[in-house]
């Protein structure tokens, strides 16, 4: 094997995991929310049909919607244990360096530099892919729990808000399918096919393209450093306790969030 095909790890089994359940749950959210938001479309008649009708979609999309909280709480729980305990670098969130990155790769792609910037281990298309992620999950969250649970909602705000939360969830989520597809699916399936996030790996060559920063500290074996032992495991101490009454807390909100009220699907009989 070349020195450009030598494999390097860049994503755990746990990592790959999440994932493979954020894909699932995000395309099935996709596949049964937007035939709704475009109802009188032949091709939504078609999928509806095809999933059971209106009724059984609905319930999908809210299945996988709590899919989607459930894994929103894994995620703030391993976040913090990085962060806290393990003092890892907050490595999604953008630096100073980013911005001199979008200069450079501009700058670059105009034949104004001759070589690229080198990127750190999330470059910042992909910082901003999960910022817009993270700003989609709050925005669906509010918006769909205010559609999940009308009643309530107009118990607080003026009846407006209904129809408004409904424009802003569908329009939303027509933004995020198309961000995912003209985006994340052009840079990691088309421009060249990155399998890391399946196999775990990614080849030097490729690395050296996309992370080019981040590779000179693994081969200096400085990357991923976390802290000493006995200082993770004091901090673990500390940590364990109020991150499980912070998911229990999370989890009772989300069991909230889903049974709170009786939506459209129980209280009208099912259509003939």
């Amino acid at each position: 094997m070349s020195a450009a095909e030598k494999q390097i790890q860049r994503f755990s089994l746990a990592q790959r995991i999440e994932h493979i359940i954020l894909v699932g749950s995000f395309t099935l959210l996709g596949l049964t929310g937007i035939p709704q938001k475009y109802a009188l479309s032949p091709i939504s008649q078609g999928v509806i049909a095809a999933l059971g009708g209106i009724e059984t979609i609905r319930i999908i999309h809210r299945v996988a919607a709590t899919v989607f909280l459930l894994e929103a709480v894994y995620h703030a729980v391993v976040v913090g244990y990085k962060l806290f305990v393990e003092r890892r670098e907050a490595s999604m969130m953008p630096t100073v360096k980013d911005g001199l990155d979008i200069v450079q790769s501009l700058q670059y792609n105009l034949g104004m530099r001759k070589t690229p910037p080198e990127m750190p281990r999330y470059n910042y298309g992909e910082k901003m892919e999960y910022l817009a992620m993270l700003w989609g999950f709050f925005v669906m969250a509010l918006t769909g729990f205010m559609l999940w649970n009308p009643i309530m909602t107009t118990n607080f705000l003026p009846g407006q808000w209904i129809p408004a939360a409904k424009i802003a969830h569908g329009g939303e989520a027509v933004l995020a399918v198309l961000a995912i597809i003209l985006w994340h699916f052009y840079n990691v399936h088309v421009r060249h096919f990155n399998t890391s996030m399946f196999t775990g790996k990614m080849n030097r060559a490729a690395y050296h393209e996309e992370h080019a920063a981040e590779l000179k500290q693994i081969e200096a074996g400085l990357a991923g450093k976390v802290a000493p032992e006995p200082e993770r495991r004091k901090r673990a101490t500390l940590y364990r306790p109020i991150a499980a009454v912070a998911t229990l807390a999370m989890l009772g909100f989300v069991y909230w969030f889903v049974t709170y009220e009786d939506s459209a699907i129980t209280t009208l009989p099912p259509a003939e």
